[in-house]
């Protein structure tokens, strides 16, 4: 059975969803208008929570999201200066994501859209990560937002190149490459807690890495090779249902877990383990990500360092060789890059040099925009709100949900 107001809807004139993300560890919601207009976007963080652990711990992260998210949705409206009779349509994400933390969103979504007559639209955690992308653009009014594009979305939990198309007021998404295992945010939150560094790990590495030799060590992956036995299983990551391996070109295909392994190989080797209690105490204390180089000596010795930024280095180059390769296979002109790696300054740095020596377009979300937000999950919702498609009030999480196909 659908909502009754999912029959007959019209968009009022402001044309405004309320959007809810609650995937992981971040309680979002967002006001925005007909998907270009960011009124509102609040943010309850849980790395305070996680941080002792040196990662998310679902149970905890479940916990949060019911204490933060009807605050976090009342700061929405607030900001956004409406109120509920204002909406056409509330935005959740449906998944992938851990179950218990988008099942709060969900049930929240669900309760409030049936309290007010309005419709829900589920929407995938992938696709609002690409709209984070074009959300900024349609703010900054750049030039032809809407146009074909390759896009990686790249975060702690996902490493995935998607050709997405618009067509018809609606987006359509095919799977290009995928990780086979760790997702590049995973393997910086674990580098960063061997060397006892803070949670999340992407910015203290990629803080650190500034004040290190990137080519100190040789870190180097190798080239993934078609695999028949795979035909049909899945992979041993996350966030998807089905995984077309040997349907994706090998070239275009992730693996991140060798060089997590080969880090530790080098820690061990090399004595490096010293000073992490140390470290670990500091980061429990309260420090940040050092900003100068004394700041990071006094956390690391030069080693340390060097290791870090070869880490760093080797990581991008590889996000860029089977990026620029794919868009050179696929003739796109424009390459989206997004998610919360998306906002690693050598990433940006190199990504941006390399398009331009390529004479090809990149753009990134803004850094507000790169890590779980709400307003992304209301971008999204805007074309299937135009579209009709609303979900039934059988929704529910699918913590393995793919996109495209």
């Amino acid at each position: 059975m659908d909502y009754p107001s999912n029959r007959n809807r019209t968009v009022t004139r402001a044309g405004l969803i309320l959007g809810i993300e609650s995937s992981c560890d971040e309680t979002a919601a967002a006001v925005v208008e007909r998907g270009a207009r960011t009124l509102s976007s609040v943010v309850a963080s849980q790395i305070a929570t996680h941080a002792r652990f040196g990662g998310v711990v679902p149970e905890l992260a479940s916990r949060e999201h019911l204490r933060a998210i009807l605050p976090a949705v009342r700061a929405a409206l607030a900001e956004a200066a409406v109120g509920f009779d204002d909406l056409d349509a509330i935005a959740v994400t449906s998944g992938p994501g851990l179950a218990g933390a988008l099942l709060v969103g969900i049930t929240y979504a669900k309760a409030l859209a049936f309290a007010r007559n309005l419709p829900v639209i589920a929407v995938n955690h992938l696709e609002g990560h690409i709209h984070a992308v074009l959300l900024h653009e349609h703010e900054a009014e750049e030039s032809s937002p809407d146009a074909q594009s390759l896009a990686l979305v790249v975060s702690g939990g996902h490493t995935h190149l998607y050709l997405a198309e618009p067509a018809h007021g609606a987006w359509y998404y095919k799977l290009i490459g995928r990780t086979l295992d760790d997702a590049a945010g995973e393997a910086y939150d674990k580098v960063a807690k061997l060397l006892g560094l803070g949670y999340p790990g992407g910015p203290w590495i990629d803080a650190m890495a500034r004040f290190g030799n990137p080519k100190a060590v040789p870190f180097a992956f190798a080239q993934i090779k078609a695999k028949a036995h795979l035909h049909g299983k899945a992979p041993r990551t996350k966030a998807a249902k089905t995984a077309p391996i040997a349907d994706l070109d090998p070239h275009f295909l992730f693996s991140f877990s060798g060089i997590k392994t080969a880090v530790l190989r080098h820690v061990e080797l090399n004595g490096m383990r010293a000073g992490v209690d140390e470290r670990i105490a500091k980061v429990l204390d309260g420090a940040r990500p050092p900003k100068t180089r004394e700041e990071a000596l006094a956390l690391a010795p030069q080693l340390v360092l060097d290791m870090i930024a070869s880490f760093q280095h080797a990581v991008v180059g590889d996000l860029m060789k089977k990026t620029f390769a794919a868009s050179e296979a696929l003739d796109a002109t424009r390459i989206l890059v997004t998610g919360g790696v998306a906002a690693n300054r050598e990433l940006r740095e190199r990504f941006t040099a390399e398009a331009q020596r390529r004479g090809l377009r990149v753009s990134f979300p803004t850094l507000a925009l790169s890590t779980d937000n709400a307003a992304m999950i209301a971008a999204a919702a805007w074309p299937r709100f135009m579209a009709g498609e609303f979900a039934a009030t059988a929704l529910t999480a699918d913590p393995s949900l793919a996109l495209g196909v």
